[in-house]
């Protein structure tokens, strides 16, 4: 059973809960990653990976969420810059090799 963190009596159920929503985002990111890798198969040619104008709505889309959340929306946006600069990555690598 999931502890909120005020509910934390000492650093081992921190960690324990720390430990379970790691092994959470890790799903969640994987799940998602396996849209990226349909989506390199619904394209045709590697500057299709690059959709700016959708990378933009998931940064809005994100940093709203994370403002929503009162987590800091700088940290979301450079989170997700970054995933998603790997999945445009892997995305035009597969669409070379294809």
């Amino acid at each position: 059973m999931s502890k909120a963190p005020q509910d934390c009596k000492d650093m081992d159920e921190v960690r324990v809960e720390i430990d379970r929503l790691d092994a959470a985002i890790v799903d969640l990111m994987a799940e998602r990653w396996g849209y990226v890798d349909r989506a390199w198969q619904l394209k045709s040619r590697p500057e299709e990976a690059t959709v700016p104008w959708r990378i933009q709505q998931v940064i809005d889309r994100v940093k709203q969420r994370a403002d929503e959340k009162g987590l800091p929306p700088s940290l979301v946006e450079a989170l997700w810059r970054q995933l998603i600069g790997w999945g445009i990555q892997y995305e035009e690598e597969k669409l070379r090799n294809s």
